[in-house]
């Protein structure tokens, strides 16, 4: 018993180890800019990776000072990732369901040609997008940054892939009982996959707060506009500015990292589920 408890921790130590060097090249370019943010503006052009002093005025600028609107920024990029969050879910779910448990023709060709719009890259429909919305007169407002990613093919594979575990009997028995599909969907479906449901969550949340093109394409003002675009408007070309748009950098990856560090286990779980049923 003592052998193998020797063994456990000397394998301990050797991942350790060897995952050391990956943790510093990932953590190299986030400290780097933590350190830039907090590095007095006469020291940032002199390869100085060591401040000789901690200096908050970039993160008091960047949150106060009225010019650069970044609290706003950081609002709408809160409401726009929050709702198309939460639309993602209520829809991929939705299609999911109908995907995995009813039985209607066409199905699996319908599935197919929702899989296939995964390979079109969206640099390739953004023109017809923004002509679209443009016609519609939704530029510059919160509709034009939620309404068209309220759904997704990635979130409806993998919710259908979640649900196919479940056993068709479950369902079929539901039905016989004279359970509604939406009555089943709510009270045994979306309890059984909250994993699968937070991993997406996850997902949509942190690749929408991260949106910079469609963003700067159909925004104008700063009442609408979200915070990596807000990020871009913090530079300039003297010291200061440089540190001012670090400190606007660390602020903005701050939501990220504690989604990711929190819901680390829950986004293994949530896009492991299911992954191996066809």
């Amino acid at each position: 018993m003592a052998s193998f408890i020797r063994k456990k921790r000397v394998i301990g130590v050797f991942n350790l180890l060897l995952n050391l060097p990956i943790l510093l090249i990932i953590l190299t370019p986030l400290i780097y800019t933590l350190l830039i943010s907090i590095m007095p503006p006469s020291e940032i052009y002199k390869n100085k990776l060591i401040p000789s002093s901690i200096d908050l005025h970039n993160y008091v600028k960047a949150l106060t000072n009225p010019a650069y609107s970044f609290l706003a920024f950081i609002r709408n990029s809160f409401i726009v990732s929050t709702l198309v969050m939460l639309g993602q879910m209520f829809t991929c779910s939705l299609a999911a369901f109908a995907f995995a448990f009813l039985e209607f023709k066409g199905r699996k060709v319908l599935f197919i040609l929702v899989l296939a719009t995964m390979m079109v890259p969206g640099e390739a429909t953004i023109i017809a997008n923004y002509l679209t919305v443009s016609r519609w007169g939704w530029l510059d407002s919160y509709k034009v940054l939620i309404v068209p990613f309220l759904t997704s093919a990635m979130g409806i594979f993998l919710l259908r892939q979640n649900y196919l575990t479940f056993a068709k009997e479950l369902h079929e028995a539901a039905r016989i009982d004279g359970c509604s599909n939406p009555r089943f969907m709510l009270s045994i479906v979306a309890p059984l996959s909250r994993p699968a449901l937070g991993a997406l969550g996850a997902y949509v949340f942190l690749n929408t707060w991260n949106q910079y093109m469609w963003p700067l394409l159909v925004t104008n003002s700063a009442n609408f506009r979200t915070v990596q675009v807000g990020i871009s408007m913090l530079y300039d070309t003297d010291a200061e500015a440089l540190g001012l748009m670090m400190a606007g950098v660390v602020i903005v990856i701050v939501p990220s990292l504690s989604i990711f560090i929190f819901m680390q286990k829950q986004l293994i779980n949530g896009l492991m589920a299911g992954a191996v049923k066809g």
